[in-house]
């Protein structure tokens, strides 16, 4: 990626993780400014399951996919999280791990997955401005949990234009020392800012009462969390869904809110007398929100170039971090994970 990568500094860079075929890749495509060329032969630069590979119960994104546009948009799309594929490729016939976490002990592949996962998340939230958290319907929240463990393992992570990571050595190189100074060092966390998008969402989904319940549902889960820090003083986040919803503030009720995205199912047209945008309309619109969003900045200005380097140190701390190693024991210990 990094022949693609500059010394410019005016970038903006937009990860996303969710559930298997949640849609993730079609969003990442609508965000990069790719519509659908298949008269022309064009390939979209993320992509999409087929419906060959839905029948083979494969994923298309393994690990992290980065791709550029011409707006200066570094985009990463990322493999499927409690992804059934997923796990199958990572286990041995004994049920062992073949990926080596928490100084290579011995895990369980259901552990392992679950880790990796959260992970995942973590250095998404640190080295991105905007965090698209997909999750397919409303009434799977093991996104929203997997987010309240990213903010609380997240601490100690330092931001992509830290001039420890500059100052370090090499690129994957991280030394204990410079460990326990990130850890020390809370003032230099960054966070991105977080956009939950629900997609596939059936007509009854999208009825007003439905959708008011539903964002009470996010301000109520995330009401203590790190995320809501970020939208202390900004403007009322726009909602963009399908439907007029009722015109009450979630402030209004006590709470603060969080950016949420409603997408229905992609075969809804625009159809005169339709009850709901289609699916096309709404994508449109979310692309035209985050190109608008005003975000958290780094600490200080960085390059294409540079945040790319800082990055991968970044990934380097996310997997040595002594907090995760110690959340990680505690679920091995309790075996409380997904299996």
């Amino acid at each position: 990626m990094l022949q693609f990568l500059t010394e410019n500094t005016d970038f903006t860079v937009i990860g996303v993780i969710g559930t298997p075929g949640c849609g993730k890749s079609t969003i990442m495509n609508e965000l990069y400014g790719y519509f659908d060329a298949t008269s022309s032969g064009m390939l979209p630069p993320f992509a999409i399951q087929s419906e060959e590979t839905k029948a083979m119960g494969k994923h298309c994104t393994s690990g992290i996919e980065p791709r550029i546009s011409t707006e200066r948009l570094i985009l990463l799309d990322t493999q499927p999280l409690f992804s059934p594929s997923v796990l199958a490729e990572m286990m041995r016939p004994d049920g062992s791990s073949t990926i080596p976490l928490l100084n290579g002990e011995p895990l369980s592949a259901d552990l392992a997955h679950e880790l990796i996962g959260i992970q995942l998340g973590t250095f998404l939230a640190s080295i991105c401005h905007v965090l698209l958290v997909v999750t397919e319907g409303v009434h799977d929240t093991n996104m929203w949990n997997l987010m309240l463990t990213v903010d609380l393992l997240k601490h100690g992570i330092p931001d992509p234009s830290s001039s420890t990571l500059s100052h370090s050595q090499g690129v994957n190189l991280v030394t204990e020392k410079e460990m326990n100074n990130n850890l020390q060092r809370s003032g230099d966390d960054h966070l991105a800012s977080p956009i939950f998008v629900h997609t596939k969402l059936e007509d009854q989904d999208l009825a007003p009462h439905k959708v008011l319940r539903l964002r009470k549902r996010l301000a109520q889960y995330f009401s203590s969390s790190s995320f809501m820090r970020l939208n202390h003083g900004s403007t009322s986040k726009e909602r963009i869904c399908p439907v007029s919803a009722p015109d009450i503030k979630i402030n209004d009720l006590g709470l603060r809110e969080l950016s949420l995205v409603l997408l229905p199912y992609r075969n809804q047209d625009d159809t005169e007398g339709a009850q709901y945008e289609s699916f096309n309309t709404m994508l449109g619109k979310l692309r035209d929100q985050v190109l608008s969003m005003t975000c958290q900045s780094f600490a200080r200005t960085v390059s294409e170039r540079e945040w790319l380097r800082n990055s991968a140190r970044i990934w380097d701390i996310v997997k040595k971090s002594p907090i995760f190693a110690e959340y990680g024991k505690t679920l091995q210990n309790s075996g409380m994970f997904r299996s």
